[in-house]
């Protein structure tokens, strides 16, 4: 049963639509001019309006526009005997329901009322299906979780609530965080509570291809484009239509794909490899990165357009050593996830907790999470105990650790030297590896495009050919062209180019 309000200057027709509505068990209310009608709708409201047009003492088109301000959810059916096109125009903007010519056929008007209920009918499902979902959200949030993020400290409410706010805008997203934070699952849960959650969520490490292969990846490819292109593709954007698309590591991308990225994002259309038209995409782009793309801007690696287009709405996650009060809900969870994997209940000694609590973690939640698995599997008691952690945690006293770095009195430069240490670090990886940027890259747990940055940051790139060229033999270093041996020349013996400082022997000297 619905609440009709019949509005019309003809007691007849007022007569007439009561008898063929209540007939249906609707509840119906009669007014003869606009004005009572608004008296009407401010003691109750009511579901449908069906109004004549002409009327003294407010007509229909200004109860439309009165009744639509008071409640914006009633569905309004305009009649008229003097229909015209402006009207009718007039009634559909000012968000009229449907229009009717008198006479009018019974059964159509009766149609037309009940698609305005049914209408209505799904506007309230989808605002209870809203309500009861706020309510699911305020009650993982308040035990510590949303979706397969976990932690109640105010750090991670503060993501939550941010995580809320941004799934309900269509705004491109740069979350960027430490290495282990936990930024996919941040862009999984803003997809999820999303108006695009039943759409595909597709993810990509934008470090993980060379250039070339990470274009026909996002953008797709034409048949015969390239060798091995034996049938036409899809690219991810495609893939990810209405959906979301998750940009990881977008820092890694070279300079080309960031034109062609940037270009996208303006458009709004991508274009296949060896495609001659373009493609128009409905796709929701949220991007990440561990670096500092801002800082990437200043240094001319990475485009500041680009940077201000995937940027809009900035998330920044906390590293694990900033919400310690998560470690143990954390450890909790890992435990159970891992125990229902093989069927055990394993809990965690005190003692063992308290390491995990006083540890730094650098990989942050990753490592935790590592960490737990490793222990899981380890322990043949019911039991973590201690011994089972890894030995950087067991043996791990900040205490010693801080008391090794000593300020000096009159105070540092603290970039300068971390610059340094930068430098010596990556001057020490090539050593061992002969130059080998890709080995040197795994040693220093980064990929190979940020050694390459940090190389041409320090102005040393040119070390690693020199190195490659060299074969070591004890302290003699034979020449692979001239095969003439010369003393093994250390790193500091080259200037920030990569060039011969000085301090090499000469060539007279070396014969």
């Amino acid at each position: 049963m619905a609440s009709l309000l019949i509005v019309d200057d003809e007691l007849s027709m007022r007569q007439f639509l009561t008898h063929l509505f209540q007939r249906d068990g609707h509840s119906i209310r009669v007014a003869e001019n606009g004005r009572k009608a608004m008296a009407m709708l401010r003691e109750q409201s009511a579901d449908v309006i069906i109004s004549d047009v002409k009327m003294p003492d407010m007509g229909g088109i200004d109860l439309l526009r009165a009744a639509r301000d008071l409640q914006p959810d009633v569905e309004v059916i305009m009649m008229t005997a003097f229909a015209n096109e402006q009207t009718a125009h007039e009634a559909f903007l000012l968000g009229a329901f449907d229009f009717v010519h008198k006479p009018f056929d019974n059964n159509l008007l009766k149609e037309k009322v009940a698609r305005a209920l049914q209408k209505i009918s799904i506007v309230h499902e989808k605002q209870a299906l809203q309500v009861e979902n706020d309510a699911l959200i305020k009650g993982q949030r308040a035990r510590g979780n949303l979706g397969n993020i976990v932690g109640r400290s105010d750090r991670m409410q503060s993501v939550y609530q941010m995580i809320e706010t941004v799934a309900q805008v269509q705004s491109t997203v740069l979350i960027t965080g430490e290495s282990g934070t936990g930024k996919e699952l941040v862009a999984r849960a803003i997809h999820d509570l999303s108006p695009r959650a039943q759409k595909p969520f597709v993810e990509i490490n934008c470090g993980a291809f060379t250039e070339t292969l990470l274009e026909s990846e996002l953008f797709g490819y034409m048949k015969g484009s390239f060798t091995g292109a034996t049938a036409n593709r899809k690219g991810l954007f495609e893939a990810a239509e209405q959906g979301t698309i998750f940009l990881d590591e977008i820092g890694e991308m070279s300079s080309a794909m960031q034109v062609k990225l940037l270009r996208v994002l303006q458009e709004r259309k991508v274009r296949p490899v060896g495609a001659h038209g373009e493609i128009e995409v409905n796709t929701r782009v949220i991007a990440a990165t561990n670096r500092d793309l801002s800082a990437m801007v200043k240094d001319g690696n990475f485009r500041e357009d680009l940077f201000y287009r995937v940027s809009v709405i900035p998330m920044e996650l906390p590293p694990l050593r900033e919400r310690g009060s998560d470690i143990a809900e954390l450890a909790e969870h890992f435990i159970g996830k891992y125990c229902a994997q093989t069927g055990r209940s394993i809990a965690i000694s005190a003692p063992a907790m308290r390491l995990l609590e006083s540890y730094s973690w650098p990989g942050n939640v990753r490592e935790l999470e590592h960490t737990i698995e490793r222990a899981v599997a380890l322990e043949r008691t019911d039991l973590i105990q201690p011994e089972r952690l890894p030995d950087q945690i067991t043996n791990y006293n900040p205490t010693r650790i801080s008391s090794e770095l000593q300020l000096p009195d009159e105070g540092m430069n603290l970039t300068a030297h971390l610059d340094q240490l930068e430098k010596t670090y990556v001057l020490e990886a090539l050593k061992r590896t002969d130059g080998n940027q890709t080995n040197a890259a795994d040693l220093l747990k980064m990929s190979v495009r940020s050694l390459r940055h940090l190389l041409d940051k320090h102005g040393i790139r040119g070390l690693t050919a020199q190195m490659r060229d060299e074969r070591r033999t004890g302290d003699v270093v034979p020449r692979r062209r001239t095969g003439d041996p010369y003393p093994r020349r250390r790193a500091e013996d080259f200037d920030d180019q990569g060039e011969d400082s000085g301090q090499a022997a000469s060539a007279g000297e070396r014969s």
